[in-house]
């Protein structure tokens, strides 16, 4: 074990106490960045926040998003007690009515064991957004319920849970891509390499960030000789630096691997010894390459053969690694490609050697990141009235989730049963991530008889479905942990929340302890964080003065026992070997061998449509200015990116007459979405990819056609479709068809409130703004 003790948790310096911690979170994304918080000596008021250049992980890289957190804290349209109003009122902003938290408690447990004893505890849903600290304690607090209807309401359950999903299937763990992360002395540590290649295979890691893992270590490799093979439809920061860009057609990257894994075989650069000790169904992945030649992945993909061969004379070099992204899991076949993908990395021998794909799993097994497996909890039969059990690999792969397109069919029609409540913490599915919106989440909701959001500000989700609205806290205002992977660090509170706010532990605890306490452990808060870490024989307090703790990582794990439970070698699958030719697959009903599978709605598959859909829409890049659908009220973040946009190519723009800036509506068969227009040489011709997770915290707060918050104006998961794969994973959103026309004059202009005065009527959200810390 390795800690960071030698340097101290707190101190002061110019009148300000100094608080080591980490942002995770609100608000923020998944990696929960290492910061050191300043705060007013004489009145303990939040000053600003900076990078930690101590903590070895993160090195002081801070985003724009963390650096404007005093804006947040500060926000006059910031939640900060806790409200409630009457199912009939939901979508008014003037019916709420503050309440106590014993008021808020009481009544939740009231009408959720109302449902239990009449319905079961499979009636109600507990939902999270995007996986940061919220997901494994929403998880628990169901479990306390009685519920196993754990999820997210994202199509397909399409962000980084196929890749896992694939993942433990295929090697029975999950890898990372080694850029020294796992080492306290980070670069300098003498057992690690630099990889010689780093692919960057449909993600944007700069901007993303995602999945534990930090863009700036990709920059720090290419300072230490790597080299950069991006696979992207867009020409991103790092695609523009690249030894090898790939501009791939959006929905083809299996393809794109399988021909890649078909040369490697045919020209003997697979690696003999880890393929002949290691890996199971050899034979059987190379009869399913064959048919991907490249002339037909030249083809399939606009990728030159050329280009396809140097990609696969790289990936046989050793070491390299893969830093994949949502490009693989936004797909209907995202376990093929995911597959194809692994497969890769597998037969060249990248799997758990310095500088190649390292094996990863949470330090110290810590609960932060992981619910209790729902088979210490529930009985067979309770676990199979999970919402998609049908879907086998969503159940048996590792996961614990409902499937979220049958989560949300289940919602509207009630069928099998009704879903009578929704417990959603920390996600706004109207406006993010959940596919036909408008039709069916909000129906959806709408019918369940209690529905509890979770939330720093008002959202579209909450205003349109909430009866009961509890405030959450910033991080610099909150106890926790962060863990995911390599190492653990605090969470330390810095000052007190405004106004009644709480963290997400606080209120999961206090209210998990009414159902459940041997779910929720400890006479306090601080005696269940220390359970969490209890395999690192630290209490919560060791590790506050420890600051960071890392495990001992070793290479090669599979050759040591360290990969299985019965420490035999091998890795942890049905015949202990990498299975490219998977038993689980095949068992579960799925194809054991990975295959390319057209998208259902492209130029190839539906020519017919190309006339009138010319254009391959992609979904979702990301933005320094925002996280999905967060930071939106955010003065300097809005500043940098003001309004959606959609990029399009000038060559195409000028075929249709539109200019930088222009209202345009992009339409496809299912529905319309109205952005303004981004010129840019960055993207093909053929090709326009549109911002995500848009609403206006200044439009009117009541629907006025468009939304609540006039979400649905902007929102292009209006134009892609609900639904998901044969597995029960992947969507359609970096993947469809659509066209481009200017918007009519009179379509322009959102709905805004009438008079800012009216915002602060009697009854509004708005009314409870703590007004003495707002003028702090």
């Amino acid at each position: 074990m390795y800690t960071g003790g030698d340097v101290p948790w707190q101190w002061e310096e110019d009148g300000m106490v100094c608080t080591r911690s980490a942002a995770w979170s609100a608000p923020g994304c998944h990696d929960g960045c290492g910061v050191v918080i300043y705060t007013d000596k004489e009145t303990g008021k939040f000053v600003k926040v900076e990078g930690d250049e101590e903590n070895p992980y993160y090195q002081g890289r801070l985003c724009s998003r963390c650096l404007d957190v005093a804006e947040a804290i500060y926000h006059p349209d910031r939640l900060l007690y806790p409200m409630i109003r009457d199912r009939k009122d939901r979508g008014k902003a003037d019916a709420f009515k503050r309440i106590s938290w014993d008021e808020a408690y009481d009544t939740i447990d009231r009408e959720f064991t109302k449902i239990r004893e009449e319905s079961g505890g499979k009636s109600i849903i507990f939902a999270s957004g995007t996986g940061r600290v919220t997901p494994p304690i929403n998880a628990r607090l169901g479990y306390a319920f009685g519920s196993i209807q754990y999820s997210y309401f994202l199509s397909g359950n399409a962000c980084y849970v196929p890749r896992v999903a694939a993942s433990n299937t295929i090697m029975g763990c999950y890898t990372c891509p080694d850029f020294s992360m796992q080492f306290p002395d980070r670069y300098d540590n003498p057992e690690w390499v630099a990889p010689k290649n780093i692919f960057v295979w449909g993600n944007n890691p700069l901007v993303a960030n995602a999945d534990g893992n930090l863009g700036h270590w990709v920059v720090d490799c290419m300072k230490r000789g790597s080299q950069l093979i991006v696979v992207d439809p867009r020409a991103t920061w790092l695609g523009t630096k690249a030894d090898l860009w790939l501009q791939i057609r959006p929905g083809t990257d299996s393809m794109l691997a399988l021909a890649m894994g078909k040369y490697i075989i045919e020209n003997d650069l697979y690696d003999h010894e880890f393929v002949e000790s290691w890996c199971y169904g050899f034979e059987e992945y190379y009869e399913a390459c064959k048919p991907y030649d490249l002339d037909t992945a030249s083809e399939i993909t606009w990728l030159s053969k050329e280009d396809i061969v140097e990609a696969a004379e790289r990936m046989a070099q050793k070491p390299s690694c893969v830093q994949w992204g949502l490009a693989i899991d936004m797909n209907l076949q995202c376990i093929n490609a995911s597959q194809a993908v692994v497969n890769l990395w597998s037969i060249t021998g990248q799997i758990d050697i310095p500088g190649g794909m390292i094996t990863v799993h949470d330090p110290y097994n810590t609960e932060v990141w992981l619910p209790p497996d729902p088979k210490e909890v529930f009985t067979p039969e309770e676990e199979k009235q999970r919402i998609g059990s049908v879907y086998e690999m969503i159940t048996n792969s590792g996961m614990v989730q409902c499937q979220a397109d049958t989560m949300v069919d289940q919602l509207i029609t009630g069928r099998p049963y009704k879903v009578r409540g929704a417990w959603l913490q920390s996600t706004n599915p109207l406006a993010c991530c959940g596919q036909e919106p408008k039709n069916r989440i909000e129906k959806g909701l709408k019918n369940c008889e209690i529905v509890v959001c979770v939330e720093c500000f008002m959202t579209p989700t909450a205003m349109a479905c909430a009866d009961i609205v509890l405030p959450l806290c910033f991080y610099p205002e909150r106890e926790g942990l962060r863990s995911v992977w390599y190492y653990i660090q605090n969470t330390n509170k810095a000052c007190e929340p405004l106004g009644e706010a709480k963290d997400d532990f606080q209120i999961n605890w206090e209210l998990g302890r009414r159902w459940n306490k041997d779910l929720w452990p400890g006479d306090t808060l601080e005696d269940y964080f220390s359970h969490l870490i209890k395999e690192a024989n630290l209490t919560y307090d060791e590790s506050r003065k420890a600051n960071w703790v890392y495990p001992e990582f070793h290479y090669q794990k599979y050759r040591t026992g360290e990969q299985r439970p019965d420490h035999q070698p091998g890795f942890n699958t049905i015949t202990g070997r990498v299975e490219l030719y998977s038993l689980l697959l095949q068992q579960w009903g799925q194809a054991p061998l990975p295959s390319y599978h057209e998208p259902p709605m492209s130029p190839v598959s539906r020519p017919e449509l190309v006339e009138e859909y010319p254009f391959i829409l992609t979904t979702g890049a990301r933005h320094y200015a925002s996280f999905h659908s967060e930071h939106r009220q955010m003065d300097r973040l809005r500043a940098m990116h003001p309004d959606p946009w959609f990029e399009i190519n000038p060559e195409a723009a000028a075929d249709l007459g539109i200019k930088e800036g222009q209202w345009c509506w992009l339409e496809s068969p299912v529905g319309r979405a109205r952005l303004t227009a981004h010129i840019t040489p960055i993207i093909d011709a053929r090709v326009v990819q549109a911002d995500h997770a848009w609403w206006f915290p200044e439009a009117d707060p009541e629907d006025q056609g468009e939304g609540c918050f006039a979400t649905y104006a902007t929102n292009i998961n209006e134009v892609v479709p609900a639904g998901c794969g044969d597995t029960g994973f992947g969507d359609q959103c970096k993947c469809f068809m659509c066209k481009v026309y200017p918007c009519e004059p009179q379509e322009i202009p959102l709905p805004t409130a009438a008079d800012p005065k009216d915002r602060f009527a009697e009854g509004s959200f708005r009314n409870f703004t703590y007004e003495a810390e707002r003028e702090a």
